[in-house]
């Protein structure tokens, strides 16, 4: 994955810390156009993965990159579903089976299921959730999607209700049908790395809330600092300033700090704060010196770069 990814919450209106911007946001980003704008100073600095919900004004968006490839050689979707709102709309409009018929594209196997009595508690659950799946990922047909999340509103059902098969069934099909890695977002880190330990899931890629102030982090700090020293997967930072509570070079100065913190993901919309947020980012990484490196040395750099290890560290 990237260092730096860029995420879309200022677009829909999310903003955990203050209503009035979230209105502000949802106001400005009312067509695909604006935020396409936005897309395009996060690749002028040099990001290039979008890490999106599956709104409907990003299939607007994937369709711009794909009639634009030359301006998006590098660009990468990280496609993050479902997108709950789209569901709960259609359940409350529609009930349960129009909702399928609405969101499933194989429209003709679905009804087939209810025409010949087959009710939806007696149905495939690793099938149907297949299906979900693939409609989600329709939009992003022939654009490189390397890492699919599922999102943290699923994730932590799944994991209250103790669910953990399902883990494995959404990382088999996106593995095998996209050939792409699972990712998994939530706002309960600790318990879900056991979870996904208990599904089969090696070095899992997990999004989560960290941040200085402890933000949005169920467990406390202390919890999520330890089981980054202490477990092996694959951290993505999300939430990093907490919503503009902590200044941002102490914010990323801090999650910089952590072990196995591989990506950090930000939202933002104006061209001068995506700039100076990847300008920090960058800056405050240490550099990674890899093991080949250091096995291909001869003697007297392998101890130039044991100095510089103990620098960095």
């Amino acid at each position: 994955m990237d260092r730096v990814l860029f995420g879309d919450n200022q677009f829909f209106g999310v903003n955990h810390a203050s209503e009035e911007k979230a209105r502000a946001q949802a106001m400005r980003f009312r067509d695909a156009e604006s935020m396409i704008q936005v897309l395009d100073y996060a690749v002028d600095a040099k990001v290039n993965t979008f890490m999106c919900t599956t709104h409907a004004k990003v299939a607007e968006i994937a369709e711009h990159v794909r009639k634009n490839a030359r301006r998006y050689e590098h660009f990468e979707f990280y496609p993050c579903m479902p997108y709950a709102h789209k569901y709960a709309n259609a359940m409350a409009e529609h009930g349960p089976l129009e909702a399928l018929r609405q969101i499933l594209p194989q429209e003709g196997t679905i009804s087939a299921l209810l025409k010949g009595g087959v009710s939806l508690a007696s149905m495939n659950i690793e099938g149907l959730a297949e299906l979900l799946i693939d409609a989600e990922m329709k939009m992003f047909h022939g654009l490189r999607t390397p890492v699919v999340f599922l999102q943290n509103v699923v994730t932590d059902l799944l994991l209250g209700i103790g669910y953990d098969q399902a883990f494995h069934i959404f990382a088999n099909h996106i593995r095998r049908k996209y050939k792409a890695e699972p990712g998994f977002i939530t706002m309960n880190l600790p318990p879900l790395l056991d979870a996904l330990e208990r599904a089969g899931i090696e070095n899992p890629i997990v999004c989560t809330t960290i941040n200085k102030a402890g933000f949005r982090m169920s467990g406390g700090i202390s919890a999520y600092e330890n089981v980054l020293r202490t477990r092996q997967f694959r951290l993505v930072a999300m939430s990093v300033l907490a919503s503009g509570a902590i200044p941002a070079r102490e914010a990323i100065e801090y999650v910089c700090s952590l072990p196995n913190v591989e990506s950090i993901v930000f939202g933002a919309s104006s061209r001068q704060n995506i700039v100076e947020t990847k300008r920090l980012i960058d800056e405050l990484s240490a550099p990674d010196i890899s093991r080949s490196e250091v096995s291909s040395c001869d003697e007297a750099q392998r101890e130039h770069v044991t100095r510089l290890q103990r620098v960095v560290s």
